[in-house]
């Protein structure tokens, strides 16, 4: 696999607050932001990483070479002398692969996508691009992306306010020997000159990931990836997590994405719906020969919106605390917070939750307390109440 790294950005809304460096190199955690995305890249089989690079390039340049050695794919860099605009930058760095597919990444957008997946989605449909899609709630700064039978891309909707949708990801997997890239002018966009007019041809796939996704390019949501940079170092699986964690005493586990698999779009409104994770049960044996107290603390809106009962919830911690009891672990008390208010004192990220177990448990350190979960707002969480967080995918 060979990767492009758009890295070239002039990064004009950014530059408030990282003023003399180009947003790839954005510090997040204490390291360049380019750094996570490298290290996500271990996952699959890459044998080149170009970075397309210009403003500012020799800070790019300057950090790859000195960590080079830390990586086992080469580098090479594709270097815009002026802006050639999205597709010219492509196109360029396409120049020094020595495949006939790529994947494109953006170098300010951190979207944790299967990349082997995304090559088989555009494999399978003929098509010389697919785009990753991400499943978004509540958004006004992306427009929307249709997506039609058999994953082909139908349409690009304007930027407007939108209650829950599809967006663009910025990660392409691209059929170079297409030709999709030729017969523009030297700088050319490729969202408006490639990707509409392949979709108004239906030649355009998408696939929905739901892996995180953060973009940097505005102040706010960069201070969003600093708040939190567990999000993008790559996450661990739950027995992992627990097996690693040493001195502490008190695990609190989120349950949607932890214990069980998500339903995007809906709830687990019954037990015929709840599907462990791979791993879990395990986990869940584990944590009970070392941890003195294991709680659950979870938001459940699907309560609060009137989609299932409260008695349907309690229903399923039920049926699931018999089942961790037989695999041979234990749950020592579940918390749920079933209001829709993002500010409800109550649900995550707010402490809420958290002030009730330790009037409820007085023994309990906040010190000696590890917070596993799968979210921002679970990360947020662990921040607001003073104690460690920790990511499993």
């Amino acid at each position: 696999m060979e990767v492009i790294i758009l890295a070239g950005g002039l990064g004009t809304r950014l530059r408030s607050v990282v003023s003399d460096l180009p947003k790839c190199m954005a510090p997040v955690g204490g390291k360049p932001f380019l750094r996570y995305l490298l290290e996500n890249l271990r996952r699959f089989d890459v044998s080149r990483v170009i970075l397309s690079v210009g403003y500012l390039k020799e800070a790019v340049q300057d950090w790859v070479r000195a960590h080079a050695s830390d990586y086992p794919w080469k580098f090479c860099f594709a270097v815009e002398d002026h802006p050639l605009g999205t597709g010219g930058g492509i196109r360029l760095a396409s120049s020094c692969a020595g495949e006939g597919e790529v994947i494109v990444l953006n170098g300010d957008t951190f979207f944790d996508v299967d990349l082997d997946a995304l090559h088989q989605a555009r494999r399978r449909s003929g098509s010389p691009i697919a785009l990753a899609l991400k499943q978004m709630r509540d958004f006004d700064r992306y427009g929307t992306v249709e997506l039609g039978q058999e994953g082909i891309i139908r349409a690009f909707r304007e930027k407007q306010y939108c209650r829950e949708g599809l967006v663009n990801g910025g990660v392409y997997s691209i059929d170079l020997g297409s030709g999709i890239l030729d017969g523009h002018p030297e700088k050319f966009s490729f969202e408006t000159d490639v990707l509409e007019p392949c979709c108004r041809e239906s030649r355009l796939c998408g696939l929905v990931q739901d892996g995180w996704f953060i973009d940097i390019g505005v102040p706010q949501d960069y201070a969003r990836a600093c708040e939190v940079p567990q999000l993008l170092s790559h996450p661990s699986s739950l027995v992992d997590v627990i097996d690693s964690l040493e001195g502490y005493d008190t695990l609190l586990l989120d349950r949607d994405g932890v214990l069980n698999r998500l339903r995007p779009g809906d709830y687990v409104k019954s037990v015929d719906e709840f599907e462990w994770l791979p791993g879990a049960m395990p986990a869940l044996a584990s944590a009970a020969r070392r941890f003195k107290g294991i709680y659950i603390i979870t938001n459940q809106r699907g309560v609060g919106r009137g989609v299932m009962s409260r008695e349907d919830l309690d229903g399923i911690h039920s049926w699931m605390m018999d089942r961790i009891a037989e695999a041979g672990g234990r749950v020592d008390g579940i918390y749920v917070c079933t209001a829709v208010s993002e500010s409800d004192p109550y649900r995550k990220p707010q402490r809420g939750m958290f002030d009730l177990l330790l009037q409820d448990h007085p023994d309990v350190d906040p010190g000696r307390c590890a917070m596993v979960g799968d979210s921002e707002s679970d990360m947020l969480f662990a921040r607001n109440c003073g104690i460690a967080g920790y990511i499993v995918k």
